[in-house]
């Protein structure tokens, strides 16, 4: 059966709606950064552009790095913005755009994010790396899909249990990396961890401006809470949902962060553009260098 128009909304010339993109446009490797100025500080460096458009907040370029094609795309902030960006782009590829049928055979794409966050703990300083193990979700976007069998039961409910976390707020949920891409791109230049999506972020991360909030120890219990020696190290905004929304639809992702700020200790980092650089230089020769 062919999937509604009020479904899968296409504009006048074919593209996906929201991200203005036809299938041809895009490579199976793709880069999400959520500011759309960071695209071309990634872009800059490929050999050549062979495609470029924005639409809104989402700016796609297309190119090639070493002879790599790579696309680099922006998201927007939050998890609302990573709902429209994958399942967008999951039909590029895997849905026939004029008969909007299912193709009977599926692309899964390897998506990475580069990303800025701060960590939670004086061991993960500034201007270091974190690699995403999990993503935890804060945020409830994800619970409107059928998760039970992609999400780890065991340290949502540990979670749940050291935070003593109200429900009301919605069941929080945890997903992992692709471990391909993991095996990828890991070194010992990464630290390795949880990684926290909120869906905001002054209240949800824990931020008081004006308004008081639901838990303000949520952050430091956070920052105590390990699963089999595995923390929490940072928090931002989109990786749970890449990730839960990745796995369900078959596609590979991992989240990559450059931290610029540390919670624990009061610090900013000194040179964040500097920081962001590097670990976009470090992601470009990691995915142009062919997997073993």
């Amino acid at each position: 059966m062919s999937i509604k128009q009020s479904e899968l909304i296409l504009n006048p010339d074919g593209s996906v709606y929201h991200l203005n993109l036809k299938p041809e446009h895009i490579a199976r490797d793709i880069i999400f950064v959520g500011d759309q100025n960071r695209v071309e500080k990634i872009t800059q460096f490929f050999d050549n552009i062979e495609f470029s458009i924005q639409k809104r907040e989402f700016k796609t370029q297309t190119g090639t790095f070493k002879g790599k094609r790579i696309t680099v795309m922006s998201t927007g902030i939050g998890p609302d913005n990573i709902d429209i960006v994958l399942n967008e782009l999951d039909a590029l590829v895997n849905i026939d755009l004029k008969t909007r049928k299912p193709k009977p055979t599926l692309t899964a794409l390897n998506i990475i994010r580069i990303g800025t966050s701060g960590s939670l703990h004086a061991s993960i300083p500034c201007d270091s790396f974190v690699l995403s193990k999990f993503g935890l979700g804060l945020d409830n976007m994800l619970r409107s899909y059928l998760i039970d069998e992609i999400s780890n039961h065991e340290i949502e409910n540990a979670f749940i249990k050291h935070t003593n976390w109200d429900i009301r707020k919605g069941k929080p949920y945890v997903i992992s990396c692709s471990p391909l891409l993991e095996k990828r791109i890991e070194s010992d230049q990464m630290h390795k961890g949880i990684t926290a999506t909120a869906g905001g972020f002054y209240g949800p991360q824990g931020r008081i401006l004006r308004l008081e909030i639901q838990d303000s120890t949520l952050n430091s219990k956070m920052d105590t809470f390990a699963f089999e020696a595995t923390k929490i190290t940072n928090l931002e905004m989109e990786t749970a949902a890449i990730y839960g929304l990745s796995a369900l639809l078959g596609h590979h992702s991992l989240s990559l962060n450059a931290i610029i700020a540390n919670r624990a200790t009061g610090t900013f980092s000194e040179d964040p553009l500097l920081a962001v650089d590097a670990l976009i230089a470090y992601t470009l020769d990691k995915l142009s260098t062919p997997a073993l």
